[in-house]
Order: structure tokens, then C-alpha cells, then sequence
């Protein structure tokens, strides 16, 4: 090594390339510019050797997180949410455009959230653009502006600043954004196949937004990418009744991706006690045969990537009452930990979870300097220590609202040190950065 380095990690267990070795990361002006032997002949200004218990993962690239400010920074912000995601090895968000107001559909809100955010940031923040009825010519405007893509609804989103498109508006969006070269990204519901939830049983909730609200919701998605030439992404897929259509579209070569989430890797309907609303979330958590279903979609590649669908709230908006509770689960500071433990269990590897959390999700939002350890790419690195175990204890988690479903569950994973572009990140001082699209 001609030049030193201001930073050289040493694990006996990395993940490169796809899978685990031995491996000396060598960085230089927050990126890696060298991987090679574990002990590895370089002159560095900090020298680090993992503990034997450790692997050295990428930072975990979080595509799906509610930060909620400004407009309702009671519910989270982006300083809470940042560091909740830093604690558990996640390096990059990006931000979804609703639940803050204004909602992200215009350059002007964008301004806004971006100005809330700066500063504030534990890691590094892109966000997403909105998609709802009278925006169409603001798509082009906020492309231009870095968004990483269009979050559209097909059913209420909750929140009355951000309504749903109609079927020919989808249409017709798709067909903007497939002219402009962008991604839109769906929540997947059809709102003829939903009933209005009551009562505190999960079985009656279930039942209120079937398999079949998923499956007519995601091949009318799949018609209109057809149709329309756009790029379509399907968010948080909870039914695996859905899986021969996402198959059948992909088969044809149509640009269509998947996500699911960790609330939906990880629990089973059968085991939610009546009344417990921190499980609530939409589409809702099925099944435990169900969930081996979706554990089989990512493992062959059905489902592209994991990511956390962060959506907190207000600890009294979580009623006891599943029609009146807000529906969302609160996990980014968990989302590496509960699906390394479930994946553990079922038989995958850490370099499987690395794919689905970090790699992909980074290639869905155009990040080539993220999401893996590769020279050329930014060095954000997590410490996983993948054999130690936790009981998760809500009032000790960093986002703001101290709720979550993981609750009183033992976990297995944990990030014990994370560096954001080569620098040794804490939550003692925000580092992270404000990305648009196309930054290397």
C-alpha cells in the first residue's frame, strides 16, 4: 500500500463478495479502497481487529422508514429515528413522503423536510417523493431534486393530506414516470376487498383485510406496469397468496420488485394476543404457514428485500381497539437482529441477510456506494456480534415513543460498533449525510 490509510478493519468473518472470508477492509476518505488478507501488510491511522465473535457486515440500507417531521415530530423525528437506526447497524434511510406535514409531494415540502433534517442525522438520509391526485406535473420537479422515487397509495393511507390514486390515475402516473425514469413504489391494497376492523381480536383484523385485498391490489400493479412501461415496487408484502402473480410477472420480464418486512418474517397471527395493537399493521401480519411461504419468496428471490417499515406513533394511539388503533410497527433499530434470528433458525447465512438488507434495497434506489463491503463504495461498516442474544426492552430503544411489538422477545444480533464513511459513528454526534439520487 503505497499511500497509508486512515482506517483498516480486521475480521476473521466478513461478508464479500456474497459470502464469508477473511478480510482486511482498507479506507481511505470514507471509502475502501483495498480488501484483501486478514493480516494484511498496511499502514493505517487506526488499526482495528474485530473480536473473534464478530463479522463484519455492510450497514444495513433501511429503503422503508416513517421519520414523520416536521408537521408530526411527537410521533418521531429525524434525530430519533437516526439513531434508533444507528444502534442497530442500519447506515442509510430513506424516508417515506407521508405522515410528516406537508407530505413530500411538492419541491417546496421537500425543501422543508430537508431543512428539518439537516444537521439532525445519526446516518445517512435520502427520501422518497409522493405520489397522490393533482400532483402529476410535480413529479418531474422533485425527480430533478434527488427524490428517490413515487410512493403512491391504491387504498386510504390514514392520513387525509395524502389520498390514494384511482386505478386510471395509476395509469397514468406510471406512464409519467416511466417518461422521467423513475421508480413508483405501491402500497398494494385493494379497497373493495376491505372491511372496516372492530374489537380487539387480531383474528377479526385479519379478517377485515383478507389474502384477496393483496391479490387483486398487486395484479391490477402488475396490468398497469404492463400497460404503462413504468417500474413498479411492491411495498410490504404480507400475503403470500400474491406470490404465483409477482412470479408470473417477473418470468415475463416485466420491471417489477418486492419487499416484506421483519413484523411479517417474524410473528404469526395465531401467537398476537387480543388487544395487542402494536402488532397492527397494513396489510396486516397472517399466518404462521403464511410466513414460511414468504421466508421461500425471499430465499428464491421472489421477494427482492427485507427492510423495516418504520411507523410509529404516539403511545396513545395504540388502543386496544384495532379499528381505532394506528397501524404501524415500530422496528428500525431492530430490523437486523429480528430477521437474522428467524433466519438463523430457518437455515440462511449471514451473507443471505446481507443481501436482502443491505445489497438490494441499495440497488432498488440507485446507491452503487452502498450497500456492500467493495472497493469504490463508501465505507459504512457494522461489527455484528451474530451469537449474542437480547431481551428487547422498549423504554431502552432510540425512537421516540417507547412502543414496539418486539417487547419482552429475545433477539439474537447484535451491531456493537458502526462506521459511517470510514469514521467510527456514536449517538453522540450526528455524521450522517442528506443524499438525492444519483450521489456516488
Amino acid at each position: 500500500m503505497e499511500q497509508p490509510l486512515d482506517l483498516v478493519v480486521r475480521a476473521e468473518r466478513a461478508v464479500v463478495d456474497g459470502a464469508e472470508r477473511p478480510a482486511a477492509v482498507g479506507v481511505r476518505d470514507g471509502e475502501v479502497v483495498a480488501i484483501g488478507p486478514v493480516d494484511a501488510d498496511w499502514s493505517a491511522a487506526e488499526d482495528v481487529r474485530l473480536a473473534q465473535d464478530e463479522v463484519l457486515l455492510p450497514g444495513v440500507v433501511d429503503t422503508h422508514v416513517h421519520v414523520n417531521e416536521p408537521g408530526r415530530t411527537d410521533w418521531e423525528g429525524f434525530e430519533t429515528a437516526t439513531r434508533a437506526a444507528l444502534k442497530g447497524g442500519t447506515t442509510t434511510i430513506v424516508d417515506m413522503p407521508l405522515n410528516s406535514l406537508p407530505p413530500t409531494t411538492t419541491v417546496e415540502a421537500l425543501d422543508i423536510k430537508r431543512a428539518a433534517a439537516d444537521g439532525e442525522c445519526f446516518v445517512d438520509v435520502g427520501f422518497w417523493g409522493g405520489a397522490v391526485p393533482g400532483n402529476l406535473e410535480d413529479l418531474l420537479p422533485l425527480h430533478d431534486e434527488g427524490v428517490f422515487g413515487f410512493k403512491c397509495f391504491l387504498i386510504d393511507s390514514g392520513v387525509p393530506e395524502f389520498p390514494p390514486l384511482s386505478p386510471a390515475e395509476l395509469d397514468q402516473y406510471l406512464r409519467r414516470t416511466a417518461l422521467i425514469g423513475a421508480l413508483m413504489i405501491v402500497h398494494a391494497e385493494d379497497v373493495g376487498s376491505v372491511t372496516e376492523a372492530t374489537g380487539s381480536t387480531y383474528e377479526g383484523f385479519v379478517a377485515s383485510r383478507p389474502d384477496a385485498s393483496e391479490v387483486t391490489a398487486i395484479e391490477r400493479v402488475i396490468d398497469a406496469v404492463r400497460r404503462s412501461g413504468g417500474r413498479a415496487h411492491i411495498l410490504h408484502l404480507s400475503s403470500a397468496q400474491a406470490l404465483p402473480a409477482i412470479r408470473a410477472a417477473k418470468a415475463e420480464g416485466l420491471p417489477i420488485t418486492v419487499e416484506t418486512c421483519p413484523h411479517y418474517l417474524s410473528f404469526a397471527a395465531e401467537t398476537i394476543a387480543d388487544g395487542s395493537t402494536t402488532h397492527k399493521c397494513c396489510p396486516p401480519i397472517r399466518s404462521d404457514a403464511n410466513r414460511t411461504r414468504l421466508w421461500e419468496a425471499i430465499a428464491d428471490g421472489t421477494i427482492d428485500c427485507a427492510v423495516s417499515d418504520h411507523s410509529p406513533c404516539t403511545t396513545d394511539l395504540k388502543t386496544p381497539d384495532f379499528g381505532t388503533a394506528w397501524g404501524g410497527v415500530a422496528s428500525v433499530q431492530l430490523a437486523l437482529s429480528a430477521v437474522w434470528t428467524e433466519a438463523a433458525r430457518r437455515g440462511h447465512t449471514l451473507a443471505d441477510v446481507t443481501r436482502w438488507m443491505s445489497e438490494r434495497p441499495a440497488a432498488l434506489v440507485g446507491l452503487e456506494s452502498k450497500g456492500a463491503i467493495a472497493v469504490g463504495r463508501h465505507a459504512d461498516l457494522v461489527a455484528f456480534a451474530p451469537e449474542e442474544s437480547f431481551v428487547v426492552e422498549a423504554a431502552r430503544l432510540e425512537h421516540k415513543n417507547k412502543v414496539t411489538a418486539y417487547e419482552g422477545i429475545t433477539l439474537t444480533g447484535v451491531a456493537r460498533r458502526t462506521w459511517l464513511r470510514g469514521v467510527l459513528a456514536t449517538t453522540e454526534r450526528p455524521l450522517g449525510r442528506l443524499l438525492r439520487r444519483g450521489d456516488s
